[in-house]
Parts: structure tokens; C-alpha cells; sequence
């Protein structure tokens, strides 16, 4: 996905819904931060999102699935859907809010929409810790997008039970020492 299509699935879920604002979360949320972010981080074709408005999300959510989701005319035209998601389908980090990148221009016909940071898109990618998730940190990691101090402060802001904070932290060191800057071995 690129950054005008993101744009556009925002324009297409205010137009749909007759709200303004949505929070982007998942993994096309970097785009809000990143807008150029390299390929292997916009691999996906579909964005999760809902109404910061909580009035009827549930419904909302099943608008925006039946309409632009995945299988719909709107999928199959453009290539790219959206997911109708909630607040509670990611783990983040306290004060996730503060930190979100906002996308309104011409293209979204002024609607919001309010993307998470790297480093909280990432503790939500830790927390599911799917095969497809760990790909996509590698490659954030890669882009320079995140670093371990970072990541290990947020993750000490997130609910999360205690073993699978250990697994978190043990993924988050992995990737630190995969990705950490080599040094010259000549001087």
C-alpha cells in the first residue's frame, strides 16, 4: 500500500460512515510517520482502522467491513481494502495517543486519520508475535524506524502478562543484536 491509498481508504471510510476521524493501527499505520517507508513495510493491501467516535463503532466496524473490506467491490476495484477494527484489537503502550501522526489533506477530503508511532506499532507486532508480524519488525528494524532503548521503554508502559513480557523482551534483544550497527574491526 502507498501513502495515497491509505489516504484513500480514509476519504472512502468518512464518506461511508459520516465520520471524520478514525485511528489508523496495523501495519500500514507507519505511513503516517513514514510516508515513503520502504516496500517491505507496505506489503499489506489492507488497513485497520475505526471511528475515534465510540457512538456505534460495533456497527461502524461492520460498515466499513461490508463496504471496503476484503471481498468487496471497493476491494476488488482498487486493490486494497480496509479492516473495521476497535480499540481493543491491539496491546499498546500508555500514551499511545500522544504520539500519533496525524494524515488530513485534499486527498482524504479533510478527514482524520490518526496513525500510530513506529515504536507503538511495533509493541503491538511483538505482542501478536506472528510469523508474519516478526517479518514485518525485521524490516523496521532494517529502516532504522525503531531502537531497543525505545522499544524496551514502551513495552515497560504496556499491560501485558508476565510471560509473554519475557518473550517480548527476548524478541526485542533478538532483533537489537540482529540489526545492531557493526563496528570496524580496523581501528
Amino acid at each position: 500500500m502507498r501513502r495515497d491509498q491509505l489516504e484513500h481508504i480514509i476519504r472512502a471510510a468518512a464518506d461511508l460512515t459520516d465520520r471524520n476521524e478514525f485511528i489508523v493501527i496495523g501495519s500500514q499505520a507507519i505511513l503516517g510517520q513514514h510516508p515513503d517507508a520502504p516496500a517491505a513495510l507496505r506489503v499489506s493491501d489492507e488497513a485497520d482502522l475505526y471511528p475515534v467516535d465510540n457512538a456505534d463503532r460495533e456497527r461502524v466496524a461492520d460498515l466499513i467491513d461490508a463496504n471496503l473490506g476484503a471481498g468487496s467491490r471497493f476491494a476488488n476495484t482498487h486493490g486494497i481494502w480496509a479492516d473495521g477494527v476497535g480499540p481493543d484489537t491491539a496491546t499498546l503502550p500508555a500514551g499511545w495517543e500522544s504520539r500519533l501522526f496525524l494524515i488530513r489533506n485534499p486527498n482524504t477530503r479533510r478527514a482524520a486519520g490518526w496513525c500510530l508511532e513506529a515504536h507503538d506499532i511495533a509493541i503491538a507486532k511483538y505482542r501478536a508475535g506472528r510469523p508474519k508480524d516478526l517479518r514485518y519488525l525485521a524490516d523496521l528494524w532494517k529502516a532504522g524506524y525503531v531502537d531497543g532503548r525505545t522499544l524496551r521503554e514502551r513495552l515497560d508502559q504496556t499491560d501485558v502478562e508476565d510471560v509473554l513480557r519475557r518473550r517480548m523482551q527476548e524478541a526485542i534483544a533478538a532483533h537489537e543484536r540482529q540489526h545492531r550497527p557493526q563496528r570496524d574491526s580496523s581501528v
